[in-house]
């Protein structure tokens, strides 16, 4: 796909101020191992990557974003606190949402420092100020809070997994939610299967059944079933915690007022106070870079539908009169768990976002 004159233009001038706060530019292989990187970007972008098969390397993926690569390249040798830009095409399939572009520009910024109440500001003023000509509409979240909340709960190890595992699918989260909490009853298929566990071991079953097919071995079968079985047994989420919990996934208010919900609500759900401080402490530091705190928008269920290594503060910068079907002008967010991962036991808090330079082109000529 041809990349119109504008936005190159409009890509450079964002690259040229993103350099200028002293960013260090960074490049990335347009193609990339498609293995580990397929499964930190989780299964929204498996689906849309462009795989191929290369005769000495392997599996490649054509680069569906920058922010691993570069998080890769700082892990391997880079001091801190560190910043970064780049600027190049990323490639993504797009048939199921409408007439969108499969090859964009994407001009980033991203920030490794152990403050990051005071990154998350930064990379979120930048952004704002960069983008204010648009005049956008902002949108924040917290992802960590979220979190924290499931961790806090009451209930089995291997429900919590589930239950994380499951935060960027709200559908599959919100049904297997109500099933832990008792609220939905338990369906047909799996009683009968349940119904057949008890009856037997698992490995009788299985010699019962024939002959294995499929990719699972009998192990694992049999340590599914016994997962099966425990989940079964195992009481449901208090009705106390599950509504809590659900009152936190529709908390949306302007971003102080629901500081102040959540404080009010921290008594009952302790878990959630790192995370609360870390909240406060942010929009202390928006608020030292001229951000209105009263009336930024926050709802603590944003994100929950992009990447999955996004672990904290989350936003988006969407075109005043975009419909609900057009990507933002700009996303980000905070992604400390990404970086311990590529890390090999080091990490370090770091957080940044993108800019789709062809859709500010658009809006500056519209």
């Amino acid at each position: 796909m041809t990349i119109s004159p504008a936005a190159r233009a409009e890509a450079e001038a964002l690259f040229a101020a993103f350099r200028a706060t002293g960013a260090a530019p960074v490049e990335a292989d347009v193609l990339q191992p498609a293995g580990t990187l397929l499964d930190l970007y989780g299964e929204d972008i498996r689906a849309r990557a462009y795989v191929t098969q290369d005769p000495l390397r392997g599996e490649m993926v054509l680069r569906p974003d920058f922010t691993v690569p570069v998080v890769q390249a700082h892990m391997s040798d880079g001091a801190e606190p560190a910043r970064y830009c780049y600027m190049g095409e990323v490639f993504r399939k797009q048939d199921h949402l409408g007439p969108r572009a499969s090859e964009y520009l994407q001009v980033g910024f991203e920030v490794f420092d152990r403050d990051a109440p005071k990154a998350d500001a930064e990379v979120f003023a930048l952004f704002a100020r960069l983008l204010a000509p648009l005049a956008p509409k902002a949108l924040t979240g917290d992802i960590g809070i979220l979190l924290a909340a499931i961790e806090g709960l009451t209930t089995t190890p291997r429900r919590k997994a589930a239950l994380r595992r499951h935060v960027w699918r709200p559908r599959r989260f919100r049904a297997l939610l109500d099933r832990f909490a008792g609220r939905a009853p338990v369906s047909e298929a799996r009683a009968r299967l349940l119904g057949h566990l008890k009856t037997d071991s698992a490995e009788a079953l299985m010699q019962a059944a024939g002959p294995l097919t499929g990719l699972r071995g009998a192990d694992e079968i049999a340590d599914r079933a016994r997962a099966l079985i425990e989940d079964a047994e195992a009481p449901p989420i208090a009705a106390p915690e599950a509504a809590l919990l659900y009152d936190l996934l529709g908390l949306a208010a302007p971003a102080d007022s629901a500081l102040a919900h959540l404080r009010g609500i921290q008594p009952l759900m302790p878990a959630i106070a790192p995370a609360v401080d870390r909240f406060e402490a942010r929009l202390t530091a928006l608020r030292a870079h001229g951000i209105d705190t009263a009336s930024l928008p926050f709802e603590a269920s944003h994100g929950r539908t992009t990447l999955e290594y996004y672990d904290g503060f989350v936003f988006t910068f969407h075109a005043g009169d975009a419909g609900a079907e057009t990507p933002p002008l700009a996303s980000g967010g905070r992604y400390d768990a990404l970086t311990a991962i590529l890390g090999q036991g080091r990490s370090i808090p770091a957080v940044g976002g993108i800019i789709r330079p062809a859709l500010v082109a658009e809006r500056k000529g519209a």
